[in-house]
């Protein structure tokens, strides 16, 4: 994979389609209980929110992860800083991030200040007064080892591993645990027995639980 800026065409004039990897950037029943339930849920946030908490993300695509966890975290009343650093290959321009996230009303005002942030060509930088976002442009395998953050909770979002194979190998699940603060954790709505092997052969605990809508199961990971 090489860093360009992502290739989109419309579902139904609302839902994001990646063509370079023909897969959908979120759930097409409802892309925001999607992530509640995968990423929130399954890293068990905001149970875990603390002063410091450090999260990263496989694949930043819509923002809607992001934005997610900035609505929880201070709905939550989480006290001090969040740190979120997100690995994206192929970012998406401002007016399709500006459409995707049209369709999430409830978000609010926190969509509206993450398109203006992205508009003024920002990836790195405060918003919302306690989080510290950074997403790193380019290829999440060459771009991780020389990360040196260590996340509590990790956000594995890349597109599905039958299309996109590389976000998923066994040596870029090593990299993600040599980036996981002890006792951290991961989630992701995949379920694909190559991902789970490759997390547990990279130190994980491992459990397949139930999925979302029509996903009958995803990951959640510990480390050991």
């Amino acid at each position: 994979m090489q860093d360009a800026d992502a290739e989109i065409e419309w579902r139904d004039d609302r839902i994001p389609v990646s063509t370079r990897f023909d897969d959908p950037y979120f759930s097409l029943e409802n892309g925001l209980a999607e992530t509640r339930h995968v990423f929130l849920a399954g890293n068990d946030l905001p149970n875990r929110f603390c002063d410091g908490f450090t999260i990263a993300e496989l694949g930043f695509g819509t923002g809607l992860n992001f934005l997610a966890t900035v609505q929880c975290w201070i709905a939550a009343g989480s006290p001090g800083r969040l740190t979120y650093t997100s690995f994206e290959a192929f970012p998406m321009s401002p007016d399709d991030m500006e459409k995707a996230l049209s369709h999430f009303p409830e978000l609010g005002e926190f969509g509206d200040d993450l398109i203006a942030f992205w508009r003024s060509g920002n990836r790195q930088g405060e918003l919302f007064g306690s989080v510290n976002l950074s997403v790193i442009a380019g290829d999440a395998r060459t771009a991780l080892p020389d990360w040196n953050g260590k996340a509590d909770a990790w956000y594995l979002d890349g597109f599905s591993p039958a299309r996109n194979p590389e976000m998923w190998g066994a040596g870029l699940m090593a990299d993600v645990a040599r980036h996981t603060a002890p006792g951290g954790t991961a989630a992701t709505y995949t379920a694909a027995g190559f991902v789970r092997r490759g997390l547990d052969a990279a130190g994980f605990s491992v459990e397949r639980v139930q999925g979302f809508g029509r996903k009958r199961h995803m990951t959640r990971a510990r480390l050991k």
